[in-house]
């Protein structure tokens, strides 16, 4: 019986992968998709009967794979190509968006660096600028280094003296990254000290600026990606010399669900070493002054443990050989202790910050002599100066509700810089001086936008099990509540990531066009903590999805949008979310932008950097964390005959961190079952996770995606 049953069920789910999805009465005449091939595949996993009908589409690199996405990528242009609105969009998105922008910058020796993009360039560039009012030099131009703009500029790190700069690229913008060591003064990339396999480098100089420490995974391609993490190293890099006798100074974990990762102490003398996932770090240290090694690095000396098996997150930042600790062990919301390394032990840890009653501690640095710190309230940030025993100085000011990285610098210099920006304000850079809290702007972002027509407000609303979720809303001052403003929605939810009320050029299009825009702070992520994080996780997942689900709800029951008016849109762990979100409840969305999403969270740990992200998600080989992957995962949740809202599948071809192989499978089983709007797939060439690093291709991407939410939302461009 069991057998014939199975058999039934996988006859079901092929017919309704196979075939049109019958046609109500009244719904939208089926597009004319490209032909998917159905595979019959069925796995018994723990008991349960798992069908995977698109499995073959799994192989990038198969030439049947790679003619049906070029088929759907087609499909997808003679779709979106006509659509109204694109030139209104194309010429405002260019207005917005080429525009002189600046980074925040970094001081080394008597140098400044930073990345500028001048507003006819598609890449910012890195430049360095002297003492003084000094010209600004160009040190590595991204522009020039590909005919089609292919190769990004990854980390970049200058010694303590600027003088030599630790930079990566990465060729089609992907995570893969190679590492290069450039002569700042005369511009010169040394012949020697390439280094391969820098996709998680991370570089950190000696104070002498004579070698680094660094991540090296293996290039080896007989090592399959989703093992790369496991064979992880910590090596040390002399200047001049070949990388391929590089001393280990920390051998690989063997674990591919962890990092590691090197930290140098600013004044040399002490070495850390982070073994860590998204839900725990260990913390080892070296004392690096003196005594046999020190030629290599620091390989053959002992580690001392500073912390281990803790389940909870810890990171350090020496000065003056006292260890600074920002945990959120025994505090949801982090606080940071000091330590004393030649008496290491946690009991001897001394409480020098405690923990907010009403903020989450996002970083603490040790800044000018002082600690730095940035708090999250309500999502919203807060910069606050202490001195080295923790006593309160001053809180730095900003300029309004918005998001700051927090304060720039180094130890022993008393000059800083910040960021500050909102939804509607754009990016400005303050220089200030941590011992007298003077400023001045230092660089502000010239957009040709107005925010005066418009208002940021931050509601709350009850969850399904009643728990209360922060959104931000965007919208036109004078938006009325019955029901007539398009809503985009947005989320994430995940791996402690803040959602923060930053600004995106790319907004204003939207807001001009009559959009409004919510942005919900789910649980998953770490606006409120450790603890709001852990809710959103593992097991809890389905909450996160609950949140968003509720805040679509939310915007509905007040009078803001109506089902037919509202969109959402998510990328990557968001793009999890937004497809979760559709097949969940297809009737309260019309239209989902879906990008470089999660999407068979049964197979995800086997692609990719999945299993760095077992420790967030689970795994499907444990039949425990199945039964909840299974529960929702979206691939495996799409029901034939179905009106599905209309979906934009967006993925980049180079993506080597989420595989497009999910946007593939999700794309064709939705394109099968559906009987609602149409479903597209858009693959970005020369991209990776983030896109494909240029101004024009961020806009090519806006202008399909507003353009598909005007269609579907019923909008039209203003004029």
């Amino acid at each position: 019986m069991r057998r014939l049953a199975r058999l039934l069920a996988c006859l079901t789910l092929l017919a309704a992968a196979g075939s049109p999805a019958p046609a109500e009465a009244g719904a939208p005449a089926r597009p004319a998709y490209p032909a998917t091939r159905v595979g019959d595949v069925v796995e018994d996993l723990h008991g349960t009967a798992v069908h995977d009908p698109y499995r073959w589409l799994e192989d990038g690199t198969s030439p049947e794979v790679q003619g049906w996405a070029k088929d759907q990528n087609a499909f997808a242009r003679r779709t979106l190509d006509p659509l109204p609105g694109r030139d209104w969009l194309a010429r405002r998105l260019h207005d917005v968006s080429y525009v002189d922008s600046v980074g925040v910058p970094q001081r080394a020796g008597s140098r400044l660096f930073f990345v500028r993009r001048k507003a006819d360039q598609e890449k910012g560039v890195l430049y360095w600028r002297g003492t003084g009012a000094g010209a600004d030099h160009v040190l590595v131009d991204p522009n020039t280094l590909s005919a089609d703009g292919s190769t990004s500029l990854g980390t970049w790190v200058p010694s303590h003296d600027g003088r030599t700069l630790a930079y990566t690229l990465r060729e089609n913008n992907a995570d893969e990254a190679t590492l290069y060591v450039k002569d700042v003064a005369s511009g010169r990339v040394s012949d020697r000290d390439r280094i391969p396999g820098a996709k998680y480098a991370s570089p950190s100089w000696t104070p002498a600026g004579d070698g680094f420490y660094y991540t090296w995974l293996p290039t080896d391609a007989a090592v399959p990606a989703a093992e790369r993490p496991g064979r992880a190293e910590i090596r040390y890099h002399a200047l001049g010399t070949d990388p391929a006798g590089d001393a280990v100074v920390r051998p690989a974990s063997g674990d591919p669900e962890q990092f590691v990762g090197p930290s140098l102490s600013w004044d040399g003398h002490w070495l850390f070493a982070y073994v860590s996932s998204y839900t725990h770090t260990d913390l080892y240290f070296q004392d690096r002054r003196g005594g046999r090694g020190r030629r290599a690095g620091g390989a053959g000396r002992p580690w001392r443990t500073l912390v281990a098996g803790v389940p909870a997150h810890f990171s350090v930042d020496a000065w003056r050989d006292r260890f600074y600790v920002t945990t959120d062990d025994g505090a949801s919301r982090y606080r940071v202790l000091r330590a004393d390394p030649s008496a290491p032990d946690r009991s001897h840890w001394k409480e020098i910050v405690p923990e907010a009653a009403d903020a989450v501690l996002q970083n603490a640095s040790v800044v000018g002599g002082r600690l730095a710190l940035s708090y999250l309230r309500n999502a919203a940030s807060r910069l606050e100066l202490r001195s080295l025993d923790g006593r309160p100085e001053r809180t730095i000011a900003l300029p309004g509700i918005g998001s700051s990285a927090g304060l720039t610098g180094t130890p022993d210099r008393d000059e800083a810089f910040y960021d500050f920006s909102s939804f509607t304000q754009p990016p400005e850079i303050w220089r200030t001086s941590v011992a007298t809290g003077a400023r001045r702007r230092w660089a502000q972002r010239d957009v040709p936008v107005d925010p005066k027509p418009y208002t940021v407000e931050q509601v709350f609303y009850p969850s399904k099990d009643g728990t209360k979720i922060p959104m931000f809303l965007v919208h036109r001052t004078d938006a009325g509540k019955d029901g007539s403003t398009p809503f985009l929605l947005t989320g994430y939810g995940g791996f402690g990531i803040n959602v923060e009320p930053a600004f995106s050029s790319h907004l204003y299009p939207w807001l001009e066009a009559g959009g409004g825009y919510a942005v919900a702070n789910l649980r998953g992520g770490g606006e409120y903590g450790e603890d709001w994080h852990r809710a959103g996780a593992l097991g809890n997942k389905q909450h996160v999805f609950d949140d968003f689900i509720a805040a679509g709800e939310y915007l509905v029951q007040q009078g803001w949008t109506r089902p037919e008016r509202l969109a959402i849109e998510g990328g990557s762990n968001g793009g999890l979310l937004v497809g979760a979100a559709l097949t969940q409840r297809p009737d309260l969305f019309k239209a989902v932008d879906c990008e470089v999403p999660l999407l068979d969270m049964v197979r995800y740990h086997r692609f990719g950097s999945g299993r760095t992200w077992v420790s967030e998600y689970g795994s499907a080989d444990n039949e425990a964390d199945f039964r909840w992957l299974y529960a929702y995962s979206p691939y495996h949740h799409v029901t034939a005959g179905t009106a599905y809202p209309a979906v934009l599948m967006a993925s980049s071809d180079s993506d080597d961190r989420v595989d497009p192989l999910h946007a593939r499978k999700m794309t064709a089983a939705l394109q099968a079952a559906s009987t609602g709007g149409p479903v597209l797939l858009r693959i970005e060439a020369h991209a990776g996770h983030g896109g494909a690093g240029l101004v024009s291709a961020a806009v090519a991407k806006s202008v399909d995606e507003y353009s598909f939410l005007f269609a579907q939302l019923g909008m039209r461009p203003p004029g």
